[in-house]
């Protein structure tokens, strides 16, 4: 017996893909473009401290785009376990490791507030000790996040290849959202091996693949016929349609 459409499903993954975009673009570029002078720790502390809410708030975004990433994990794994289980099951572990592993990194993008605060726990601290601290934060947490994104790129990637063989979407989607998860990785290694080489269009691929799947899921859907040839394991044309 076929099973219920899974009609509603890929459109709130592709609502999710772009609340996250909008969300990381808002929390991980906006925000620490706003507040951070890459060689000015002092300019950058008194940016923190005018500008407390709007730095709340990119840690906020953050929130958002994680829950809508740990969703989007579940959704893809449930579409894509009729394809290839224990492929769709590794991809489903190494996003939600992606997602623990930036939820650390973003931590130190949140302690320059408790340095900003001046509390009298840091007056063994000179006042350009507390800068260069929030800075060194800031730079940290930047760097931690390209340095793990091998996991959140492999996760990409496997998920990318079950597109691609699923027909669910178009194939090029799927190429795209494997090719930019491998780029993900060649560019952590770069960051570490031969920094001078990771470059920031290297993200560019990524970036395309979300929008375009999620646009795709967003207004088409997946295939439901392919789907439940996938699902049920009736060849697809037997379906009725």
């Amino acid at each position: 017996m076929a099973r219920q459409s899974p009609w509603w499903l890929p459109r709130f993954a592709g609502l999710l893909l772009f609340a996250s975009l909008i969300a990381g673009g808002f929390g991980e570029l906006y925000v620490p473009l706003r507040v951070t002078v890459p060689d000015d720790a002092a300019a950058t502390m008194q940016r923190i401290q005018s500008s407390e809410m709007l730095f709340r708030l990119g840690f906020a975004a953050y929130l958002v785009e994680g829950l809508c990433n740990v969703v989007l994990v579940f959704i893809f794994y449930k579409l894509l376990r009729s394809i290839q289980r224990d492929l769709a099951l590794l991809a489903a572990f190494f996003g939600l490791v992606g997602i623990a592993v930036f939820a650390i990194a973003e931590l130190f993008y949140l302690a320059p507030l408790l340095l900003a605060r001046g509390d009298p726990y840091l007056s063994s601290f000179a006042g350009e000790q507390l800068n260069t601290l929030a800075l060194l934060s800031l730079k940290f947490y930047s760097y931690a996040c390209g340095a793990l994104m091998a996991f959140g790129g492999a996760g990409s990637m496997v998920f990318g290849y079950l597109f691609f063989v699923s027909g669910y979407v178009p194939r090029v989607l799927g190429a795209l959202l494997a090719l930019g998860g491998a780029i993900f990785i060649a560019r952590n290694f770069l960051l570490v091996l031969a920094p001078a080489y990771a470059y920031d269009w290297l993200f560019f691929p990524m970036l395309l693949a979300m929008v375009g799947l999620g646009a795709w899921l967003l207004i088409r859907g997946v295939d439901e016929d392919e789907w439940k040839s996938q699902v049920d394991g009736i060849p697809l044309e037997n379906i009725q349609t």
